[in-house]
């Protein structure tokens, strides 16, 4: 199903294009979302650690990041916040994909990956900027999603399979929001930790106790983006903080800010956070 949301403002205006992939690729990756968005002044956005591997494909616009300038790239898993900012227009496609996802489609572990932001073109070559050419030839963003359900199947069908047990950790973890406990993964799976740890350090990018935080901080952060008034105190308990200043020291971590500062810079629904 295909959602779009639209803003218009003087300052500000958008156009996302949600959409789910295939049947076949839900374990690899999480949804799609087609953009184009153009702002009066230049924009920079306050981008928080997350569980998924981001990819973004753009026919030309260019992404500045800590590091340098991007167009398309791989943002894998970090445990830190960054900041993107345009020069006033950006068009493109964000995949987030599962870490497993990222692991099958680039065929890299993933904790080479880990905090990086990586050009397209140094992990794929020129099929890269073939698979863009054809994104952009395809005209509309329902049928680029085609092309990216058949380009990604068909990457996927000759990796190695993802390991079912990761996997099912990784699920739990997920599902949990990060809640779920390490010492009761490694239990269930007859692992030690010092094989938890590897297993998620290859396969994922990072340690489960990190990950489990990462999972925990995303769900605050996402809360805190859709819920108009929230009240920390209540979002804290729900997200399985302790107490709020236990969720604000996660904040100075993962977010360099404060809860508050950070809603004071919501742009509007859907538009994330600014810099």
């Amino acid at each position: 199903m295909t959602e779009i949301s639209r803003h218009e403002s003087p300052e500000l205006s958008w156009e996302m294009v949600h959409r789910d992939p295939g049947p076949g690729l839900r374990g690899f990756v999480r949804n799609y979302t087609g953009y184009l968005e153009r702002s009066a002044e230049p924009l920079c956005r306050r981008e928080v650690p997350s569980g998924d591997v981001t990819l973004i494909l753009s026919p030309g616009s260019r992404l500045e990041l800590p590091d340098g300038r991007h167009t398309s790239f791989v943002a894998a898993l970090h445990d830190s916040h960054t900041f993107v900012k345009h020069d006033g227009i950006q068009e493109g496609i964000e995949v987030r994909l599962t870490p497993l996802g990222a692991r099958a489609l680039f065929g890299l572990p993933m904790h080479e990956l880990t905090n990086r932001v990586v050009e397209l073109d140094d992990l794929l070559g020129r099929r890269g900027e073939e698979l863009i050419a054809r994104l952009w030839d395809a005209g509309s963003w329902e049928r680029r999603f085609t092309v990216l359900d058949e380009a990604i199947a068909a990457r996927v069908e000759l990796a190695p399979r993802p390991d079912s047990e990761l996997a099912w950790a990784w699920g739990r973890m997920r599902s949990s929001a990060g809640r779920t406990s390490v010492s009761g993964l490694a239990g269930e799976l007859g692992w030690s930790h010092r094989r938890l740890i590897a297993r998620f350090r290859e396969g994922i990018g990072l340690p489960p106790k990190a990950i489990g935080r990462v999972l925990r901080f995303e769900r605050v952060s996402r809360l805190l983006q859709r819920v108009e008034e929230p009240r920390l105190a209540e979002v804290a308990f729900d997200c399985g903080y302790y107490d709020q200043a236990h969720l604000n020291r996660d904040f100075r971590e993962f977010a360099g800010t404060t809860p508050g500062e950070y809603l004071a810079r919501r742009l509007p629904p859907g538009g994330g956070v600014a810099g």
